[in-house]
Formats: structure tokens, C-alpha cells, sequence
């Protein structure tokens, strides 16, 4: 029997998919993109549908910050009435498994690209579990990330110690490959993957978790207020303009952080917290972070603060 489908659903009626030959399927329902958010910070689910109903409606969804973060953490499927095949493009380069035309979206027809959907995700992750590495960064990817700190709160718990994750949400990348071209964005990427590097200890592990996304790991810090103070250092060094090809090119971020002990103890939850916050952070153009548990910081200027 198939393991049952832990499905987050948004849109009018959640569709009758518990006794589904391709589920069975266990449904949450949300209220809006706001609330998909917070319960993917809060629980474990294998795919989120989303039922889109107008235009205005798959412009939000386009625009929305924690898509990235919902398609690291689930398989997301999109049902919408006319999908073009331009949004269809644009939603397959934003992680989104598949897309579907709403009347054509029967219960048995969205079991089955459940199914598919949460098998392909599946394959996705075990192929990310075979190459550790980001090419395009040469920084650890997120299955590795994922083992190193399971292997290191292993450790906390024999010898404890505080440390803290951050997940940090640039915001411009998209907006570079419009302007400059695919390898332009793919250069002003490394660059923000090593102004990170640079900032930071040997000790602390930096990982590529999208094309948008990077964490860091502080495996060691002397009190909880470090993962802030170094948030809002990271998120301030990325302010400073990156020459790419020729022009000067800037970026926004919002940065996420959970702490353990406080926020966790397991790799996984950790992680969808400091997601989760990132997520949250409206950036526009300027420096913002946010704890796990939604409390939001930043430095008061332009200067830098000084290493921890």
C-alpha cells in the first residue's frame, strides 16, 4: 500500500482524495498564501496544492517571498483555469512540480499528480544526496548541509552548546538574469556566495539552498543574540553593490535565524524555521532579518558590526 500523501491545501473545496488509489491522501487546508506559509514553518507535508482563481490571484502567487521555501520543502502543484504556456515555463523555473488546468483537475486526475509529483520530489532529493555540491557555487547544497548539522547536534547533545542557523532570501538575482543574461546572474551568485564565505569563521559552514538561497551555519556562538548580530552583518555586506559584468549590480536579503537549543533540536526543524523567517522578511531594497519565532531586527546604519 502506498504511504499515505501529507497534502497542504489552498483554494475553494479541498478535493475528496482519502480513498484514492494513488493516495491515500491526508488534507490540511489554509486560508491563504500567508497561512501555506506558516503551516509549512510549523509541520512536515509532501506537497502543497495550490488552486489558483484569477489572474490577480497567480500574479501573488508569482510575487509570493515563501514559494522558494514551499518548493524546498514539498512538492508544490498549481492548478489554475487557462494556463499559458509562459506561466506554465515560469512556474516549472520557480520549483513548482507541475501545473494544471483546473477543469481538468478531477480527484482522480490530482491523486495521480500527487503521486507523481511526491515520487519526482522524492528522486529529486536523492539525486541532491548524491552530488553534495552546488556547481554552480561550490558550496555545500542542502543534502549536505542537512548531514553535517545532524551530525553536530549529535555531538550538541553529548556536549552541549549553543549555535545557530540562518537562512538568508536574496532578492535581485531574477532581476540580473532579465537584464544581463543567465551567466551574469549565475556570476553575481558566486559573488554573494563568496562576500559570504569571506565575512565569516572557518568554523561556520556556508550552503547553497536554491537559486535564491543560502544558510549558514554558526556552529559555536557565545550567547543567543550572535545569530542576530551576525544576520544583520551578512545582510549589510550584501548591500555593498557586486561589478558584474561591468556594471555595478545590487541585491536585497532577509535573513531568517533559529537557534538550538531554544528553537529546536533536530536539523529539519531548524531549518524550516530560519526558511520560514526569511521568508517573511519584506526586504524591499533594504536590510531586514527575523528570528524563527517571527521577532524582526536589523542594524540601525550602514556601518557593519564587528565580528563576534
Amino acid at each position: 500500500m502506498n504511504p499515505p500523501i501529507q497534502l497542504l491545501y489552498l483554494g475553494a473545496a479541498a478535493p475528496d482524495l482519502a480513498t484514492s488509489a494513488f493516495g491515500p491522501c491526508v488534507v490540511q487546508t489554509c486560508a491563504n498564501l500567508d497561512d501555506a506559509a506558516a503551516h509549512l514553518r510549523a509541520g512536515r507535508f509532501d506537497a502543497l496544492l495550490l488552486e489558483v482563481a484569477d489572474s490577480d490571484a497567480l500574479q501573488a502567487l508569482l510575487q509570493w517571498a515563501a514559494l522558494s521555501h514551499a518548493t524546498l520543502a514539498a512538492a508544490v502543484l498549481v492548478a489554475t483555469p487557462e494556463p499559458t504556456a509562459p506561466v506554465v515555463t515560469r512556474l516549472l523555473q520557480l520549483g513548482v512540480q507541475e501545473v494544471l488546468p483546473t477543469r481538468a483537475a478531477t480527484a482522480d486526475r490530482l491523486a495521480l499528480a500527487l503521486r507523481q509529483a511526491v515520487e519526482r520530489k522524492r528522486i529529486e532529493l536523492q539525486a541532491r544526496r548524491a552530488h553534495a555540491t552546488d556547481l554552480g557555487t561550490g558550496l555545500p547544497n542542502h543534502a549536505q548541509l542537512m548531514e553535517h548539522m545532524t551530525h553536530l547536534l549529535a555531538l550538541r547533545e553529548r556536549e552541549p552548546a549553543p549555535m545557530a542557523l540562518l537562512v538568508l532570501r536574496v532578492e535581485g538575482l531574477a532581476a540580473a538574469e532579465a537584464r544581463l543574461g543567465v551567466e551574469a546572474a549565475n556570476v553575481l551568485r558566486r559573488k554573494v556566495a563568496v562576500r559570504l564565505r569571506s565575512a565569516l569563521r572557518a568554523s561556520d559552514v556556508v550552503a547553497a539552498l536554491g537559486a535564491d538561497r543560502f544558510a549558514v551555519l554558526l556552529a559555536w556562538i557565545d550567547d543567543a543574540g550572535d545569530g542576530d548580530r551576525v544576520a544583520a552583518k551578512l545582510s549589510l555586506g550584501l548591500r555593498r553593490p557586486l561589478n558584474v559584468a561591468g556594471q555595478d549590480v545590487a541585491v536585497a536579503v532577509g535573513c531568517g535565524v533559529a537557534r538550538y537549543p531554544g528553537d529546536g533540536r533536530e536539523a529539519d526543524t531548524l531549518l524550516r524555521l530560519a526558511a520560514g523567517a526569511a521568508s517573511q522578511c519584506q526586504v524591499q531594497g533594504r536590510v531586514g532579518f527575523a528570528d524563527g519565532h517571527g521577532r524582526r531586527g536589523g542594524a540601525a546604519n550602514d556601518e557593519l558590526p564587528t565580528q563576534f
